[in-house]
C-alpha cells in the first residue's frame, strides 16, 4: 500500500486511483479474433466481385482496341481460296434447299466455295454484331480458341468447328457477366433476330431460330450440322454457370 500510494498524482490517496481494468476473457479473444476474420473475409468477397464484374470488364473492353487492330490485318493478309464443294447431309437431318453456302446452288450440287486461311489461337479474327442487342449492336472482337486465356478477351471461336460462313455448325461462347460481358443479354434474342459476323470472306448474316437452355454436358450443341450454321453458347443464369444458354 505505501509503494501505491507514493506513485499516486498529488493530492491522491490509493483509495482515489481508479480500479484497473480485468483482462479480457479468453471466450472474448475468440469472439473478437472471429470477429476480425469475418471483416477480412467480408473485404476479401467484395474485392473478389469488383474484381470479376468491373476489373475484367475494364481489361476485356481495352484489349478490344488492340484486337480491332488485329483484327484488320488479319483482314488484309488472309488467304483466299475458292474449292470444289458438294453438300454434306448429316446423317438423321434434312438437305438444305438450297444449301446457304453455295450461291444459288441446290442441296447435291457442286459448286466453288470460298475458304480462308485459318486463325492462329487467340487471335482475332472476326466481329460479331446483333444489331438488336445493346451489347452486341456496335459489334465485338471474336478470338480464335476457348480457352481460360482465350476467353479473357470476352468471346472465342471453338476451334474443331468450322468458321463462320462455312458448312456446318460454327460455335462461339462469350462471357456474359465478366470481362466484357459481350452476350450478357443474349437470352433477349427472339426467332427472326439478325446475327452479322464479319471474316475475311466478308459478312455472314444468320437468322435465330431458336433459343434454350442446356447443362454443361449436353455438348450436343456444337455438333455437325447440315448447311451453314452459327451456334452461340453462354453462361446460366447469369452469375452462374450452372446451365447453359444456346441460340
Amino acid at each position: 500500500m505505501t509503494q501505491l500510494a507514493e506513485n499516486t498524482e498529488a493530492g491522491e490517496t490509493a483509495e482515489d486511483a481508479p480500479p484497473s481494468l480485468p483482462s479480457p476473457s479468453f471466450g472474448y479473444r475468440i469472439m473478437r479474433g472471429f470477429g476480425w476474420t469475418f471483416v477480412w473475409l467480408g473485404a476479401l468477397t467484395l474485392g473478389f466481385v469488383a474484381h470479376q464484374l468491373w476489373i475484367t470488364t475494364f481489361f476485356a473492353n481495352a484489349n478490344q482496341a488492340d484486337l480491332e487492330v488485329e483484327l484488320e490485318e488479319r483482314f488484309a493478309a488472309a488467304e483466299i481460296a475458292e474449292v470444289e464443294y458438294v453438300p454434306v447431309v448429316v446423317p438423321g437431318e434434312p438437305p438444305p434447299e438450297p444449301d446457304p453456302t453455295i450461291a444459288g446452288g441446290a442441296s447435291g450440287a457442286v459448286g466453288l466455295l470460298k475458304t480462308e486461311s485459318a486463325p492462329e489461337d487467340g487471335s482475332a479474327f472476326a466481329e460479331i454484331r446483333i444489331p438488336s442487342l445493346e451489347s452486341l449492336a456496335e459489334g465485338w472482337t471474336v478470338v480464335e480458341g476457348v480457352k481460360l486465356s482465350d476467353l479473357k478477351n470476352g468471346a472465342g471461336h471453338m476451334p474443331w468447328t468450322p468458321l463462320p460462313g462455312q458448312p456446318g455448325n460454327a460455335v462461339i461462347s462469350g462471357h456474359r457477366t465478366t470481362y466484357g460481358q459481350p452476350f450478357h443479354d443474349l437470352d433477349q434474342l427472339a426467332d427472326g433476330d439478325l446475327i452479322e459476323v464479319d471474316t475475311a470472306l466478308g459478312t455472314h448474316i444468320y437468322s435465330v431460330t431458336d433459343v434454350f437452355v442446356v447443362k454443361p454436358t449436353d455438348v450436343w450443341v456444337t455438333h455437325p450440322k447440315s448447311g451453314a450454321w452459327l451456334t452461340l453458347t453462354t453462361c446460366n443464369p447469369r452469375f452462374s454457370a450452372r446451365e447453359r444458354l444456346i441460340v
